[in-house]
């Protein structure tokens, strides 16, 4: 096994650190995944933009049945992609994309963009809400690759290759790619197998870079948030991602879904988005 890959596995196989040594905050009532959220509870005051930012090994597109029933709803919505390189550097990115929206914002990241949504909206007051969606929801210091690792359950390192890019000021990187024939299993068991060869196809690689650096300061401290907790999920443990959200006072709803929730349950993850963005008006 590669160096780079072995590394990987044997970080997500770590054994789950206790919680409760950890002050995690008390946890807001778990909604379960139904029906259509409220209508009629819109307020006076101009929609969110709706900034809906990918994870590792996918790319927007993914977002595609979400996008559909937010703009059903009457709301602008975006989807930049990712550039998946680096923490900071994609923060950056996103800032850079959120300086061109006019208006109150919210932001929602999937898998590693959680991270990215965390960090670039710090200090943004436009940014009213932030929603994880089967997401990292990092500290301060803390890495997407520590918090996969923090409770059993991922598969993910035995399913990834590492390859090699240059980089811009000379030199290679390593990045991530899961492997075409174990996609569908590990990423989007809940997705038809035709749909599934394709995001395997057009899945967007991360830099390892990226999933080891640590996080800044995180927004979700002043910000209110909503998390999507995807049951079945395979890439980042269902209790990691429960554990998180409590510690971030998230209002929490669970789905039993894969990694790949948006794609397989897009009208829950709208509902979810919805409630939101209509909380900020």
């Amino acid at each position: 096994m590669h160096p780079t890959r072995r590394a990987l596995a044997l970080a997500l196989a770590l054994p789950a650190t206790v919680a409760s040594l950890l002050g995690a905050a008390p946890a807001a009532p778990v909604r379960p995944a139904s029906g259509p959220a409220a209508a009629g509870t819109d307020r006076h005051g101009p929609k969110p933009t709706i900034v809906l930012v990918h994870g590792a090994f996918a790319d927007a597109s993914g977002w595609g049945g979400t996008i559909r029933r937010l703009q059903g709803a009457g709301y602008p919505v975006m989807a930049p992609a990712n550039p998946l390189r680096g923490l900071a550097a994609d923060t950056a990115y996103l800032r850079s994309v959120l300086a061109a929206v006019d208006g109150p914002v919210v932001l929602v990241g999937h898998s590693y963009g959680g991270a990215v949504i965390s960090g670039a909206a710090v200090g943004d007051s436009r940014v009213k809400a932030l929603v994880y969606v089967a997401a990292f929801t990092p500290d301060e210091g803390e890495s997407a690759a520590e918090l996969a690792a923090k409770f059993p359950g991922s598969t993910l390192g035995d399913t990834v290759n590492p390859r090699s890019y240059p980089l811009p000021g000379g030199g290679t990187g390593t990045e991530l790619v899961i492997e075409r024939a174990r996609y569908h299993r590990q990423f989007a068991a809940d997705v038809p197998a035709a749909d599934a060869a394709v995001m395997a196809a057009t899945q967007r690689p991360v830099a390892t870079a990226a999933l080891e650096e640590k996080a800044g300061e995180a927004a979700w401290k002043t910000i209110p948030s909503w998390a999507l907790i995807a049951t079945a999920d395979k890439n980042i443990p269902p209790a990691a991602e429960r554990w998180m959200a409590r510690r971030a006072r998230s209002h929490v709803t669970e789905v039993d879904a894969s990694h790949a929730v948006a794609v397989s349950r897009p009208a829950v993850v709208a509902d979810v988005i919805l409630d939101a963005a209509r909380a900020t008006r």
